[in-house]
């Protein structure tokens, strides 16, 4: 058991951290990145319990209740994506999304926020439960069942949805991306797509900033609010440090642009606004020149692969300087077979496999419910090893 923990543990943390690396900002706090990786890790968590869960089943007698440490295992997982499911996340969410000046102020409102959404939601299920009670559809004695019932349903049906688009997305786009021409397609509509969205963002920003400068030119500084105002003016000058090359364009005032300076709040939402355009802005700018960038390298990759007689089956980069000496021609080498031969194979190879996977599955689903029928592949290889305890996992 475990040797199975001692790999599989740091394949899983492998995977949060790569994925932490992939996707999270350049600014974003410690205690976020925290808090989303052990949310992930909680999520990955039954590349783990699972195996070993499996194994325990197999390797304990008929009628035995205690299953050891892989119900704690299972309980900590669970409770930890509930907190964070309901109530951890939420209001981390809410903090980081305030514009408030103070610690205190954004947990304030990200709390206020929270209890609105629930109240609100809370208020809707307990309308329909009242409705149900009414009209005799059940009893107050099963609103406990009831209410488990909705929430296995709800988890059912979405696990159901996310399932589905997996099992076929997933094989579908490693197949398309495998072929150059139809992942050109797909890269121009994105550029083109993403392109808008830039535009608009760029727009956004430039407004939020516009604003900002015009709030801040007509404030006073006696203005009690001016400490509020010098915060948002420090955001704009380092801003304007970290990208120079940044200049707004069109930014113009709207009918109500210039009633920030009311309040504390009126000036949080304008300290709000602003970082939210400038978040949206380089989120929009950093995808456009991914796909952008994925566009070049391909097209790069179609024409040493169009010229590959000429060149001698070396990869001649647009992006990079030559390399030089034996070792420079024989990585030249090695990176055209890679780019040019072996990955649109691989990838149609993965697409195969994760095709067939995707059968299997179904297949199982489908034949779950008859006895006898067992025509789950993954049930056939367990049974076939359940002797050896690494096989199994």
């Amino acid at each position: 058991m475990w040797v199975f923990y001692l790999i599989s543990l740091p394949l899983t943390l492998g995977m949060v951290l790569m994925t932490l690396r992939y996707f999270a900002g350049p600014e974003v706090p410690r205690y976020v990145l925290f808090t989303v990786g052990y949310t992930w890790f909680c999520s990955l968590s039954i590349i783990i319990l699972v195996p070993a869960d499996i194994w325990t089943t197999i390797s304990n007698p008929p009628h035995h209740n205690e299953n050891g440490g892989i119900s704690v295992l299972w309980s900590l997982s669970y409770w930890s994506t509930f907190l964070l499911t309901w109530a951890v996340v939420p209001l981390i969410q809410g903090f980081e999304d305030a514009g408030d000046f103070t610690v205190t102020e954004r947990l304030r409102t990200s709390v206020h926020a929270n209890l609105l959404f629930y109240l609100i939601v809370g208020s809707i299920g307990l309308f329909g439960l009242i409705l149900l009670i009414t009209m005799h559809k059940i009893r107050s004695r099963g609103v406990l069942g009831f209410a488990m019932a909705c929430s296995n349903t709800f988890g059912l049906v979405t696990g159901a949805f996310l399932l589905g688009f997996g099992l076929s997305e997933i094989p579908k786009s490693c197949w398309k991306n495998a072929d150059w021409t139809t992942r050109q397609k797909v890269l121009s509509h994105k550029i083109a797509k993403m392109a808008v969205k830039l535009d608009d963002a760029h727009q956004d920003l430039s407004n939020a900033i516009v604003v900002a400068q015009a709030t801040s030119n007509q404030m006073s500084k006696r203005d009690p609010l001016r400490p509020y105002m010098n915060v948002i003016d420090d955001m704009l000058t380092q801003m304007f440090k970290e990208d120079p090359f940044f200049k707004p364009q069109g930014g113009r005032l709207g009918e109500n642009d210039m009633d920030y300076d009311t309040d504390e709040k009126s000036m949080a939402t304008l300290r709000r606004h602003l970082r939210r355009a400038r978040e949206e802005y380089y989120r929009y700018k950093s995808e456009y020149m991914t796909y952008v960038m994925e566009a070049l390298e391909l097209e790069d990759t179609i024409k040493n692969y169009d010229r590959r007689s000429s060149t001698g089956w070396k990869y001649i980069s647009s992006f990079r300087p030559a390399r030089t000496g034996k070792i420079g021609a024989l990585l030249d080498t090695v990176e055209f077979v890679w780019k040019c031969i072996l990955r649109k194979q691989i990838q149609k190879l993965l697409a195969i496999i994760l095709g067939t996977m995707s059968a299997a599955i179904l297949l199982a689903e489908a034949t779950l419910l008859p006895s006898g029928v067992d025509l789950s592949l993954f049930s056939i290889l367990v049974n076939s090893v359940k002797s050896e305890e690494v096989f199994v996992q």
